[in-house]
């Protein structure tokens, strides 16, 4: 070898230690001279051509997803306002969709309609008006889009695509310009196909109502819609939009988002009208990539994330998906998603108007493996930012960028997403500046990252943080005198028809929860009676008081340890009911999630008729239910279906009632009954999981991050139990004695593996066994399963039980 092929040798292996250097130190370097590899080279020219940039936002509805937010004490309840929509502070939405109520179950619960019945007008129900309030105050640019899931019966004679549905939209955005907001979109009806000569009418009554400039989207389901509007003109001019749902596969990776080319040649703006469905914070990958290659597979111009915020019980279905999870608001407790900083990493740089740069979008290197990148010019024609996402790329890559055609070669300002880190301050990070020499720099990207290069200035990353979780405590009571008519009380979510705060009837005064749907809804998903869930999944021993009043021949009940709500099939309840109908019969249910129902105990009291006062009363104590009628004690029964959870209220279908004077009181353990709550490990900080909220007996415990799940309530028994789901016990799989034995819930049957000893060191020891509850490998991560081992004082084998 030369001495020139020496030191040039001795050269490049200088650059490439110091290449890698400055990516350990910052993932990104500039005007590096020889990458990682082969670099790509990408124009950004302002002469491209492109479709309008429509924006990024997300949706409330689609079921009571937004519940709790409105209940969350101040000032937490405005932190996450902020972190939803102001500007520049996180993740600074551009479209805001909500749910046109409809008094029906439409995924993880109820909304309430602004017209329970034909005339019964208030424009003041719910929560959606306060929260497209708060949005707007927040920016006064965000596009509002609305939305019916379901709708109350008497519309059409059960008939959705009915004259009488057109008049309740055009009533609904009555309601909205009461409130002072804008509505810019409306569409149909949600995943359920649409109906040509109504949406024809549709248009027609809103521009005869001064509602021309509302912009209708449909057809809220698939591409399938496309087709009619290139046959039929009356149609096309009809429809503004082509929305469809999920156009990159439901719940995917989102890697592929083509479109029929029947959409793309409509001449319609085309939008991913609803997407996501994932986890806060595990579907970050997918939409980082969803939101790119909308654009880039699809030229989709809008993409909506479902939902916008988890404000829900972790027992209902979809408990963790959004941008930011809030589940207590008793506690304050919120946390703010990865999925909200990767959608920061496009809102923040963009605004609906912009115009898309289809020559300067595309795949790194011509490859899907290596990332994707889109680019978007201001409407000053002259700032520009473009998005970068590298999920699936293996390894660092060098873009060489060149900008033309008239947009700033000023300085580029550079944030990022690291989407594969645990840690906060790795979102949304203001990296470097990069100043281009003769409109060209280099940028070296990592993989699992979203990156945004841009000429405009104004971002910023909230610094808010929530309390941490607690259990509601009791006792808890509300006699709902200090709300205004048409709310929701407090905590009270409903699931199925719209109980709201009324005047009392009956000859009391003040005010009372009303069941207001007097038939049944237009459904979106499975019919079930109305009912409405309150309160803390950890609850074990207590007892639910309520005074109650039928308005008319039926029954009405008090709902106690409801815990898990079945999204499908018959929408079931796992709960005991205690139900008592005008004629004095009741009766002490135990209900699941496979819709089935037992009678515990039944029997015949005084009736108690309609239009009368009468207090019901049903306790837990251990295994022990006791059902209560006007102070006098009915019947009891014994059963360990269900070891904790939440109230409610509940009426028979169509069937008007009241409530008042909610009371719920703590109660001591006994009959097996003992502590209930989470287990939680002291290494981990995370909770003791059964997976997937399965039931099924063999399933491995796991750690998990602590929600309040049922699957992560574990009660202890006099017999040295672990219960959970009231019936399964933590278990030693087959009953083994060894380290290495994994541990699973089984049907509770008394067996020696089935006992546990919680020792004063935080350790839980099998009584038959001798070892130690263990996360195995000394694991910390969610999805880390749990076995038997040893004993050895690592903080992987110390729990604290709550």
């Amino acid at each position: 070898m030369s001495a020139f092929s020496r030191l040039l040798r001795r050269l490049r292996t200088s650059t490439a230690v110091l290449v890698g250097l400055l990516l350990a130190a910052g993932g990104m370097v500039a005007g590096v001279a020889e990458p990682a590899q082969a670099a790509t080279a990408i124009t950004i020219n302002g002469s491209s051509t492109g479709r309008t940039f429509d924006g990024v936002g997300a949706i409330s509805g689609g079921g009571g997803n937004s519940r709790l937010l409105i209940d969350y004490p101040e000032p937490q309840r405005s932190q996450i306002l902020d972190y939803l929509f102001r500007p520049g502070y996180g993740a600074s939405l551009q479209i805001l969709k909500t749910e046109i109520g409809g008094d029906t179950n439409s995924t993880s619960g109820a909304e309430p309609s602004h017209e329970h019945t034909r005339g019964d007008l208030n424009c003041d129900r719910g929560y959606e008006w306060w929260l497209m309030e708060q949005a707007t105050s927040r920016n006064p640019n965000i596009k509002l889009y609305g939305l019916a899931w379901g709708a109350p019966g008497w519309i059409g004679n059960g008939n959705f695509w009915s004259s009488d549905m057109i008049s309740y939209l055009v009533d609904w955005l009555g309601c909205a310009k009461q409130h002072r907001l804008t509505i810019d979109y409306l569409g149909g009806w949600n995943e359920r196909g649409y109906n040509v000569s109504w949406y024809e009418r549709l248009r027609a009554a809103l521009d005869s109502n001064g509602y021309g400039s509302v912009k209708i989207v449909g057809a809220d389901s698939d591409w399938s819609i496309a087709n009619d509007v290139n046959s039929d003109s009356a149609f096309a001019s009809s429809v503004d939009i082509i929305g469809t749902h999920y156009p990159c596969g439901y719940r995917s990776a989102q890697t592929d988002c083509g479109v029929p080319s029947s959409a793309t040649s409509s001449g319609k703006q085309l939008w991913a009208s609803e997407n996501g469905s994932d986890d806060y914070n595990a579907g970050a990958n997918a939409m980082a990539r969803g939101i790119n290659r909308g654009y880039i597979d699809g030229r989709m111009t809008a993409y909506l994330n479902w939902p916008v915020v988890a404000a829900l019980t972790p027992n209902l279905p979809y408990p963790t998906m959004g941008l930011a999870l809030t589940p207590q608001p008793w506690s304050g407790y919120y946390a703010i998603g990865k999925n909200a900083w990767v959608t920061a990493q496009t809102t923040q740089f963009t605004a609906p108007g912009w115009q898309y740069l289809d020559s300067s979008s595309g795949y790194i290197g011509g490859s899907r493996g290596n990332g994707s990148y889109v680019s978007l010019k201001s409407t000053n024609r002259s700032d520009y930012s473009t998005v970068i996402e590298t999920m699936d790329a293996t390894g660092a890559q060098t873009l060489n960028f060149n900008v033309t055609g008239g947009l700033s070669t000023g300085t580029v300002h550079v944030w990022s997403t690291n989407v594969n880190s645990g840690n906060a301050a790795d979102y949304f990070v203001h990296t470097t500046d990069i100043t281009p020499s003769n409109g060209g720099f280099s940028l070296t990207v990592q993989p699992g990252r979203v990156y945004t290069i841009t000429t405009t200035t104004g971002q910023g990353k909230g610094t808010a943080a929530g309390p941490a979780q607690h259990s509601m405590s009791l006792p808890y009571s509300d006699d709902f005198d200090g709300y205004t008519t048409g709310a929701e009380a407090k905590y009270l979510m409903d699931w199925q028809g719209a109980f709201e705060v009324a005047a009392c009837g009956g000859g009391r005064g003040g005010k009372c929860v009303r069941q207001m749907s007097a038939q049944a809804p237009i459904t979106w998903d499975p019919l079930t009676d109305p009912h409405s869930l309150l309160g803390d999944l950890g609850w074990s021993n207590y007892t639910v008081s309520s005074d109650v009043l039928l308005e008319k021949p039926g029954y009405a009940e008090l709902l106690g340890r409801a815990n898990t709500q079945s999204y499908s099939g018959a929408a079931g309840l796992n709960a005991y009911h205690l139900r008592v109908s005008d004629t004095g019969a009741w009766s002490l249910l135990r209900t699941g999630t496979g819709g089935d129902s037992t009678t515990l105990a039944h029997g015949t009291t005084a009736a108690i008729g309609t239009g009368k006062w009468h207090a019901l009363s049903l306790g837990f104590s251990g295994s022990t239910i006791t059902a209560s009628v006007d102070g006098t004690k009915v019947g009891s029964a014994d059963d360990h279906g269900y070891a904790g959870g939440q109230v409610g209220y509940a009426t028979g279908q169509g069937e008007t009632a009241q409530f008042d004077n909610l009371s719920i009181t703590p109660g001591q353990g006994g009959g097996g009954g003992g502590t209930s709550g989470p287990i939680t490990g002291v290494g981990s900080s995370r909770c003791v999981d059964v997976p997937n909220q399965s039931q099924t007996n063999g399933t491995q415990v796991q750690l998990w991050d602590c929600n309040g799940g049922g699957n992560q309530q574990w009660t202890t028994t006099s017999a040295g139990e672990l219960r959970v789901y009231g019936g399964d016990c933590l278990d030693a799989a087959g009953q083994g004695t060894s380290p290495g034995t994994k541990v699973d819930i089984y049907t509770c049957d008394g067996g020696g593996n089935q006992k546990w000893t919680f020792n004063a060191d935080g350790t839980i020891t099998g009584n038959q066994s001798g070892l130690c509850l263990d996360a195995t490998g000394n694991g910390t991560a969610n999805g880390t399963l749990l076995e038997l081992w040893t004993c050895n004082g690592g903080s992987n084998q110390q729990w604290i039980h709550y």
